[in-house]
Formats: structure tokens, sequence, C-alpha cells
């Protein structure tokens, strides 16, 4: 049986499918605030990819958004992104450009 919470392993099944064959490290706690107002905040999962052709690691994590569906998000560690506070702050600039 695996020490991974059900969000964590969820969050995992999908960056496998997306990215490959990965491992959890560790959990980090992001808050991503615009001037004084908080645009996001929760907890990334840090993810090791052990074949991906690019990327060491990716930093992933899961919402529930307006309609109540579940959504993930997975941001590989690429320039610019290099933590978990840098993957939030690029997808947060993502949804702001749609």
């Amino acid at each position: 049986m695996s020490d991974l919470s059900e969000r964590i392993q969820g969050i995992k099944r999908v960056v496998e499918r997306e990215e490959g064959p990965c491992f959890h490290v560790h959990s980090v706690p992001v808050r991503e605030m615009f001037g004084k107002e908080v645009v996001w905040e929760g907890v990334v999962e840090v993810f090791s990819l052990t074949e991906h052709p690019t990327s060491p690691r990716c930093y992933a994590w899961s919402f529930v958004d307006d309609h109540g569906k579940t959504q993930f998000v997975v941001v590989l560690d690429k320039p610019p992104v290099q933590s978990p506070q840098t993957a939030v702050k690029a997808y947060v600039a993502s949804l702001g450009r749609k």
C-alpha cells in the first residue's frame, strides 16, 4: 500500500499519463499574490520524471473549477519555471493571456 494520499495519487496518475514515469518528491504550499490580492493558493506536488527527454521534474496540482469538476495542472521544470512558485506564476500568467 502506498503512503501517498489519494489526492497525490490522482495527480501522479495524470503526470504519468502526460509526462511518463515519475515519483513524488514532496509537497509545497504556495500562495501567489497580485498586489494585496491572493490569486492562487494551494499545495503544489513536485515529481521527479524518470524518463522525460527534456525535463528532470515537474510541478502539478489539482483544483475544483467553477462547475465543480476537478482540473489538473502539470508544469514542466524548464526555464523560466524552476520551482513550485514559478510554476504557479507561469500558470496564472497563462490564464491572463487567454
